[in-house]
């Protein structure tokens, strides 16, 4: 019996330098898609990817086209080297949703694109209207992370990733997420540690960016999947394009519930998890939710 393969992708973070380049030297087709993504950018993202520093790929413009692209080429190699691939499920954290979207059929890879980098440039902006940013809180209870979060007056943090059992990311303004970190610590958190990223995703702090990014979704057309896609919102399996569209836009300023979607995906069938994208960040979460 074919086992059920859950295919997942990463998000922000998962880049590095030089990221990609093996697959452009090796595939002519994975080339010609990597050459039409500096077409539809307007700017060559493959010389930044292959060459590019550390600091140069983590501007959000970048950052997360350069995931995506990564991740989306990945699987279609994959696919080509074993003709009869066809996930049963597929899942994505965070921007990586977008690319399990491309991966299960409902957006194409063109558009799939264009979404990603406009979803950036929003954030970039919404990012700059308010000095935000996220913290990592470990060994605490989603509980106690949330209560925490709520107990905090006068300023915004909230549980923005809720990556494994005892792992939350937290999101909201510089001040609110120091007080939070501290209080984290005073209630027994093994570490809370402050992360360098550009702003508050995942909060509400995120609402311009929303905003916008619902025109472009709104404008984009979106098939059935081949196979369920399970989004960061609920942790549910989702086929109808226009429930998948509603919960892609209210991703933005929502929790990415990434241990409810492993977990459910695992109640679903799932026997193997193969990650397509740069690094191998989410087997390790896979693995901290069930080994």
């Amino acid at each position: 019996m074919v086992k059920k393969k859950g295919y997942v992708f990463p998000g922000q973070g998962a880049q590095f330098s030089g990221m990609g380049k093996d697959l452009y030297e090796n595939s002519r087709k994975a080339r010609a898609l990597f050459e039409k993504a500096n077409e539809i950018l307007g700017f060559g993202i493959t010389d930044i990817m292959f060459s590019g520093s550390d600091d140069d790929l983590k501007q959000t413009n970048v950052t997360q086209p350069a995931v995506f692209l990564h991740s989306v080429i990945s699987y279609k190699a994959l696919k080509r080297c074993f003709c009869r691939i066809k996930p049963s499920m597929v899942a994505g954290h965070s921007l990586g949703e977008f690319s399990a979207l491309v991966a299960a059929g409902a957006l194409s890879f063109e558009d799939g694109l264009r979404l990603v980098a406009k979803r950036a440039a929003a954030m970039q902006k919404a990012c700059e209207v308010t000095p935000s940013t996220m913290a990592a809180i470990l060994g605490l209870p989603d509980e106690k992370v949330e209560e925490i979060c709520a107990s905090i007056a006068d300023e915004i943090v909230v549980p923005a990733n809720y990556n494994s059992p005892g792992q939350v990311v937290i999101s909201g303004t510089v001040k609110g997420v120091e007080i939070a970190c501290e209080k984290c610590k005073e209630q027994g958190a093994k570490r809370a540690m402050v992360l360098k990223v550009g702003g508050a995703f995942h909060s509400p702090l995120m609402e311009l960016a929303r905003v916008e990014l619902a025109t472009a979704i709104d404008a984009t057309d979106f098939t059935a999947p081949i196979c369920p896609i399970y989004q960061n919102v609920d942790g549910k399996p989702y086929t109808d394009p226009v429930k998948i569209k509603e919960n892609l836009i209210a991703q933005l300023t929502s929790p990415v519930r990434w241990t409810n979607i492993v977990q459910n995906m695992i109640a679903d069938g799932a026997e193997e998890f193969v990650e397509c994208g740069p690094g191998n960040v989410l087997t390790g979460l896979i693995n901290k939710i069930k080994r």
